[in-house]
């Protein structure tokens, strides 16, 4: 539905990557109504780690060299409230037989982070041991998300592309604990696919694409390229409510660069599923949209895990007809 944000602690360098789960869902590559429209989304994410999940942001606070040996026994928990606000322009006219958006989306809120347990680090004969809690929170304004997407449709099936990435802009420091930018830039791509028969009410869809990560400048780190695939499958009890699951799953396929020895390529994985209800209902004579959506996450790797829930609120222009028509796009997050 719109660019992805950036948690916490979600992946790749010291536990944050570009991509979100869970950004594309249900309807995500039926065409919409041409115009305007706006999405607002409230995120909220609670996550753990322990391990390497947990050093690798220690180490990247601590400035802690490669020629340092590192021994660690810590914990960490972040938290996330979050804005996101996403323009969309959806255009009339057919580029290469479907139909062209784009959009921007930007994020405001608090992230909260805190790391408590014993770090060890020796040189030689000489060893320092710390033993304690550290916490820390912002509230500011995140990255920069653009997004475009090109979208088909012959008859219950609909195809996508898409294309978007990260301008960091948004609050970033990187000897602080928790953040809202992520310090570097990233482009994304990929393509979709949903099913979706009205007649029926029955909707599939699943969208999947890669992560390519510039080098954060403050940090010399680079991450590594990242898989991902979001799913969404629903059933419409009505032409105004559907009811469903939801799920992702998140793979780093190559090694990040400029990493402690000890966390080695440090790839990240994780899995997420839950339930979905979505309400279609009429705005004046806009369409108005509102989901809820909660995943819980398993089979993490190298990366903090937990739940996270979404609740969007969207306008956009109606129907000609007043139907469940995939002709509109529904607010994915």
């Amino acid at each position: 539905m719109f660019g992805a944000l950036s948690g916490p602690v979600h992946a790749d360098e010291a536990g944050v990557s570009y991509w979100l789960p869970g950004r594309f869902g249900s309807l995500a590559a039926a065409p919409t109504v041409p115009g305007w429209s706006m999405a607002e989304v409230y995120y909220h994410t609670t996550l753990a780690a322990s391990g390497a999940a947990a050093a690798a942001r220690e180490i990247q606070i601590g400035r802690i060299p490669a020629s340092v040996n590192v021994s660690l026994n810590l914990n960490l928990n972040a938290q996330a409230d979050l804005i996101l606000l996403n323009p969309t322009y959806t255009f009339a006219t057919p580029v290469l037989g479907g139909q062209l958006a784009i959009g921007v989306t930007g994020l405001f809120g608090r992230s909260s982070a805190s790391i408590d347990g014993t770090l060890t680090a020796a040189v030689g004969p000489f060893a320092v041991t710390r033993t304690g809690f550290l916490g820390d929170s912002i509230t500011s304004v995140g990255d920069l998300y653009p997004q475009a997407t090109l979208k088909w449709n012959a008859g219950v099936h609909n195809f996508m592309t898409y294309v978007t990435g990260d301008i960091p802009v948004g609050a970033y420091d990187s000897s602080r604990l928790a953040n809202l930018g992520i310090g570097h830039a990233a482009i994304d791509g990929g393509g979709g696919y949903t099913y979706f028969n009205p007649a029926t009410g029955h909707e599939f869809s699943a969208v999947a694409g890669f992560t390519y990560n510039f080098k954060n400048k403050d940090t010399n780190y680079q991450n590594g390229i990242d898989f991902h695939i979001d799913w969404g499958a629903s059933k419409f009890l009505s032409k105004q409510v559907f009811v469903g699951l939801v799920g992702y799953g998140y793979q780093q396929i190559t090694d990040d660069f400029g990493a402690h020895p000890l966390l080695g390529g440090f790839r990240s994985r994780v899995l997420g599923i839950g339930p979905q209800i979505g309400f279609l209902f009429p705005v004046g004579d806009m369409q108005g949209y509102l989901n809820l959506k909660g995943y819980g996450e398993f089979e993490a790797a190298n990366r903090p895990s937990g739940w996270n829930t979404w609740l969007t609120f969207s306008i956009s222009p109606m129907a000609p007809t007043s139907t469940v028509a995939p002709t509109r796009r529904i607010a994915t997050k």
